[in-house]
């Protein structure tokens, strides 16, 4: 099987689940998982992880991101995106970058922020934009979220470009309506790429046209290794006999050299086995392990 990651640069108009099937069905993997959806107008890094690499995804969901993208200024939408019907206009007022700047001061570090109607969180098991396009709204909890940066990179008489790096949880389209809303004004995103999903800031992106001119004179890109974003995480190297019995779902008792208390890399070897929990007093239990 096809186990591994590939780090695809979404297309605009482009669903995350679209993307991802294409890539199955390139990679002839059984089953595919995603790292966090993109809005279908937006572009960047997604991270795709094939056959029993979806084991390991949830490890990425919780990483920072990197975004850039377009507020469109006076003009609002019922999706806080360019693909939204208007909902309100306003007047835009002249903006000097110390203005920006204070009110971008003002989002960054820790936060909380409402999730927008327009999203696959769900309410009685339905997705919340499903309630948004019947026209129902119902009540959000606000959500702790992390801005480590947000800066301006361009500003024009009424759109200002700029970069944030965010932590997981966070809605680009909310807050660029915040940011609106600061300036005095409403506003929507007009453009939003994702550049990138820690760790793999400095790996290059395939692109779908990449992968399908490859799968036409011979095998797919390489794939990145399934443990290749868990090196954060303590390895531990098992034998024979305590392989056995991680897969038979037992404890096996490794000594001091097991460090803390929390996750760990299993394997056999050379060979990645899944992940791990370490008791820290030297035993470790399976958690989520591969298939053999």
């Amino acid at each position: 099987m096809p186990i591994g990651i590939v780090l695809l640069d979404k297309p605009a108009g482009l669903s995350s689940n679209a993307a991802l099937q294409r890539v199955r069905r390139l990679y002839g993997a059984a089953k595919a998982g995603h790292a966090g959806s993109l809005d279908p107008l937006a572009t960047g890094m997604l991270p795709i992880c094939l056959d029993e690499a979806t084991k390991i995804a949830g490890e990425i969901l919780s990483s920072r991101k990197c975004y850039r993208f377009t507020l469109q200024l006076g003009v609002s939408t019922a999706t806080g995106d360019r693909e939204g019907q208007i909902v309100e206009r306003s007047g835009v007022p002249v903006l000097a970058p110390e203005r920006i700047e204070a009110v971008l001061e003002t989002f960054r570090g820790l936060g909380r922020q409402v999730p927008p109607m327009y999203s696959a969180l769900k309410r009685g098991g339905r997705p919340l934009y499903e309630l948004a396009r019947a026209g129902v709204v119902v009540e959000r909890q606000a959500r702790p979220i992390e801005i480590f940066d947000l800066r301006l990179l361009a500003r024009q008489d009424d759109t200002i470009d700029l970069e944030t790096y965010c932590s997981k949880g966070t809605y680009v389209r909310t807050l660029a309506e915040d940011i609106a809303r600061a300036l005095g004004t409403c506003g929507h995103v007009a453009a939003l790429r994702r550049i990138s999903v820690e760790p793999f800031e400095r790996e290059p992106m395939q692109t779908l046209e990449s992968i399908e001119l490859a799968c036409q004179t011979g095998p797919p890109p390489r794939l990145l290794p399934a443990d290749w974003p868990l090196a954060h995480l303590p390895a531990v190297y098992l034998d024979s006999l305590q392989s056995a019995r991680i897969r038979h779902g037992q404890a096996v008792v490794i000594g001091a050299g097991a460090g803390g208390a929390g996750k760990v890399r299993l394997y056999e070897t050379e060979r990645f086995l899944g992940l791990g929990e370490a008791d820290g007093f030297g035993n470790v239990r399976p958690k989520r392990l591969f298939s053999a």
